[in-house]
């Protein structure tokens, strides 16, 4: 049960991680009144929100 949580909740985590270094950088500009678009701190936080979501996916595959 805390294997398939830890995997989903690392999976979302990389997810979002994602989108919002796609609004940081410009290129997924959604919805149109966000603050976060073409604000390069975005673009930072999306990437260690991502690596922290790919390693909780890592975890999650080691526990048994």
């Amino acid at each position: 049960m805390a294997r398939a949580a830890l995997l989903a909740i690392g999976f979302i985590a990389a997810l979002m991680g994602l989108v919002w270094m796609g609004q940081g950088s410009g290129y997924f500009p959604y919805p149109a009144v966000s603050p976060m678009i073409n604000q390069s701190q975005w673009i930072w936080w999306g990437a260690l929100l991502a690596a922290c979501g790919v390693a909780a996916m890592a975890v999650s595959r080691r526990i048994s």
